[in-house]
């Protein structure tokens, strides 16, 4: 089992000042550590509630050419890129040079997007959820004929694209491995079974989690997809002190915890780490978590 970062949170000591920092700093320190991937949220507003939408929230893709520049073997992407947010050619665009700039170690990880305040906060269209699907998968297919080398025109129901030229090409053949994020049944995890080399399912319980993977065997069969290429990775909160005070776990729970989760079936487990800031803790999870769940 991998572990990464899903860096979700700017607000830190310091503050905008020393954000860049920070941020380098809690990368480098990760890779220390031997964490497989470092990823951020595609948010241009905090979530988690009207009162934490004014909290610091860095544009994702100039966040991760930051983090390039400062690491050298991370996997680097977003957990979900809202389809709305840029045009599908832009983000290709996007995608591909921090494949290029790193090296190799970006992943496209993307989803139908559903954050309404920050949509019309800023000025993006919210279309109905059946369109946002429908430009999901539009998207998905732009970005795979770009990254066949294959220049010619593009025409869909919402995108029209007369030639998809991408130069340079993205390192990995045939172009970053695509995550779609989500957990629907009828379109999410068809779409993955259909387009991606990954998923990632939350769900409340661990029936849930065993369904949802049932449902996307179901869907690979159908599309005629090898259910076992396809990685599993999920989220999961990750609140580590030595001691497990204040509703903390202690690095042994974790890593218990983590066994389940790999009995599931999840191969890669991303972190919300809310104190990954504080001295010691990812070097912690690095000595004590990492190696404990890497054969598992």
């Amino acid at each position: 089992m991998k572990i990464g970062l899903h860096c979700n949170n700017f607000t830190w000591p310091g503050g905008n000042a020393t954000m860049g920092a920070t941020l380098g700093s809690l990368a480098r320190r990760c890779e220390a550590a031997g964490f497989y991937s470092f990823d951020v949220m595609d948010h241009f507003f905090q979530i988690g509630g009207p009162e934490h939408a004014e909290r610091e929230m860095n544009e994702a893709y100039t966040t991760l050419g930051f983090i390039a520049g400062v690491t050298e073997r991370m996997k680097l992407g977003t957990v979900v890129t809202g389809v709305t947010y840029r045009e599908p050619g832009f983000l290709v665009k996007q995608v591909t040079s921090l494949d290029v700039l790193s090296g190799g170690r970006a992943w496209f990880g993307i989803g139908a997007a559903w954050f309404e305040r920050e949509h019309l906060g800023l000025g993006f269209a919210f279309p109905p959820i059946k369109e946002r699907f429908e430009r999901l998968e539009e998207t998905l297919q732009i970005a795979r004929q770009m990254w066949s080398g294959e220049v010619k025109a593009y025409a869909g129901k919402h995108y029209r694209l007369a030639e998809t030229l991408c130069s340079p090409m993205p390192v990995q053949e045939g172009g970053p491995p695509v995550m779609i994020g989500g957990a629907g049944e009828r379109k999410t995890l068809r779409l993955v079974a259909r387009y991606a080399s990954a998923c990632n399912i939350g769900a409340p319980d661990s029936d849930t989690m065993r369904h949802k993977l049932d449902i996307l065997r179901e869907h690979c069969q159908t599309e005629g997809r090898s259910y076992d290429a396809i990685e599993k990775t999920t989220n999961t909160n990750m609140l580590v002190r030595a001691d497990g005070v204040n509703g903390a776990e202690t690095p042994a729970q974790l890593v218990a915890r983590l066994r389940e989760l790999r009995a599931l079936g999840m191969t890669w487990v991303i972190g919300r780490i809310a104190n990954a800031h504080e001295p010691g803790v990812i070097e912690m999870i690095g000595r004590e978590v990492v190696p404990a769940v890497a054969e598992l």
